[in-house]
C-alpha cells in the first residue's frame, strides 16, 4: 500500500526536519519538501507563480505516486489554506485503491516559534520579516481538516511517532 504523507505548518514550525526524519524511519521512501519547486531570486509570488509551484509539486508528488520504487511519499510545506491541501490532493492519482493519505499540520506555542525563528535569522538561515509572517499564520491551522500535532518541546523523533501513529 502506498500512503502519502502531507505535513504542513508555518515556516520554522519543524516541517522539513520532521519530514526528513520521517523518510528515513519509512521503508521505500521519498521526500519532497514544496520549497525545492520554488526557491527563486528574487522570490516572487504573484498568480503566475503559485499557479507555477502547484504544477511543480503535483507533478512530482504524481510521478512519486506512480513509481513501484516508493511505498511512502513524504511531502512538507506552508499549507496553510484548505483550499491548497484540496488541490493538490485533487490533481493527484489517488484513485487506485490501496492508498493512504495521512495529512497533519505541525503547530507549536508562539513564543517557541519566534525563538526558533530568531535562532535561523541570526544563523542566516531565514530573513528578518519572517517571525511575523509566520506567527500570523498559526491561529489558521486548527480550521484545516486534518490532524494537529504540537511540537513545542517535542524532539523529531516524537513528532514522528505521533504522525506514524494516524497510519496504522
Amino acid at each position: 500500500m502506498k500512503t502519502l504523507y502531507l505535513i504542513g505548518g508555518t515556516m520554522g514550525v519543524g516541517k522539513s526536519t520532521v519530514a526528513r526524519h520521517l523518510r528515513d524511519e519509512l521503508p521505500a521512501a521519498v521526500m519532497l519538501d514544496g520549497d525545492w519547486c520554488w526557491d527563486a531570486r528574487p522570490f516572487t509570488v504573484n498568480d503566475e507563480t503559485r499557479t507555477m509551484v502547484l504544477d511543480n509539486i503535483c507533478h512530482v508528488l504524481g510521478n512519486f505516486l506512480r513509481c513501484s520504487a516508493y511505498e511512502n511519499i513524504v511531502f512538507c510545506w506552508v499549507m496553510h489554506e484548505q483550499a491548497i491541501i484540496d488541490e493538490i490532493l485533487g490533481r493527484l492519482p489517488l484513485t487506485e485503491t490501496g492508498r493512504q493519505i495521512v495529512s497533519v499540520s505541525l503547530t507549536c506555542a508562539e513564543d517557541e516559534l519566534r525563538a526558533r525563528l530568531e535562532h535561523d535569522i541570526a544563523a542566516g538561515v531565514r530573513e528578518g520579516d519572517v517571525v511575523e509572517r509566520s506567527v500570523a499564520r498559526l491561529p489558521l491551522y486548527p480550521a484545516l481538516s486534518n490532524e494537529l500535532i504540537d511540537t513545542t518541546g517535542r524532539a523529531p523523533k516524537e513528532v514522528v511517532d505521533a504522525i506514524l501513529a494516524l497510519a496504522r
